[in-house]
């Protein structure tokens, strides 16, 4: 299987890891990854890369990302989806305009905490490890743009929202937000990533990765076998010579350096374009 780039469609119910690995099994390819894990509840798009693709991940044009998401008035679950509910209330009906009006509050950048459910590390250790097993823990604040969100319908006890937020973001706080200023309780129900930047799902088709790359093309004045075979290099030998990350292509294969004062760095080279 040659390097390829596209996006699945994660289901419901199932983690990220073990949805890759049914992929894996569907394509014959044992090197794969993907980029923005899904909660096992959560369903939509998920980056896949195979072979070298893998190591693009960190250059690809990823945020913000677009999620719909469904609150749950009056349910209660430690992990804040509907995998872990322990509790459910029957409350009354909310006015439409105090929905509309929270949600419209939350347009801006908004500093929270990641649930205590997440992959988040403490000391080594993912904090989902650490509140199944009962173990006191602390998480840092985190900050987020919200730049988009809305509501899509209400059909009590069920608020549906379309949120585009910034990398990062953790849609299950946002929920519980969103329930706190209400003055109720609630946990989501049902999340799904519509986009991640510009990837979208589209029948697991091959991306070319060029166009998704959130980097600059830049281009070697000399002969460019010096870069297929990593020799150093010097600023003064490319186009552009501003500090900051580039992509350049030399016989379809490509590199991503850095230019740094004087000094240019690979941070990446050699990778074959299918």
């Amino acid at each position: 299987m040659q390097n390829r780039l596209f996006v699945a469609n994660k289901p419901p119910f199932i983690s990220s890891n073990r949805f890759l690995s049914h992929i894996k099994r569907e394509f014959g390819v044992k090197k794969a990854g993907f980029s923005g894990t899904l909660d096992p509840f959560a369903t939509g798009v998920l980056i896949v890369a195979f072979g070298q693709y893998t190591k693009l991940f960190q250059f690809l044009k990823k945020s913000p990302k677009r999620y719909i998401a469904t609150l749950w008035l009056g349910a209660v679950s430690d992990s804040f989806d509907i995998e872990n509910v322990k509790e459910i209330k029957d409350i009354d009906r909310i006015d439409l305009k105090s929905i509309i009006s929270v949600l419209k509050s939350l347009k801006t950048e908004i500093e929270y905490l990641p649930p205590k459910y997440s992959a988040k590390k403490i000391d080594g250790k993912r904090a989902y490890n650490l509140a199944r097993d009962d173990i006191e823990f602390k998480l840092k604040a985190i900050k987020s743009t919200i730049y988009d969100i809305k509501l899509l319908s209400y059909m009590h006890p069920f608020i549906t929202f379309d949120i585009t937020i910034s990398e990062g973001g953790y849609i299950r706080s946002i929920a519980q937000i969103v329930a706190d200023k209400l003055g109720v309780k609630g946990t989501l129900s049902s999340l799904r990533r519509v986009s991640e930047g510009e990837f979208v799902y589209d029948d697991k088709n091959s991306l070319n990765p060029l166009p998704y790359l959130d980097l600059k093309e830049n281009f070697y004045l000399l002969d460019k076998s010096d870069i297929l075979l990593g020799k150093k290099l010097k600023k003064e030998n490319f186009k552009y010579q501003d500090d900051g990350d580039y992509f350049i292509i030399c016989d379809k294969m490509l590199s991503v350096i850095t230019i740094n004062g004087l000094e240019v760095k690979y941070r990446l080279n050699g990778v074959k374009l299918c």
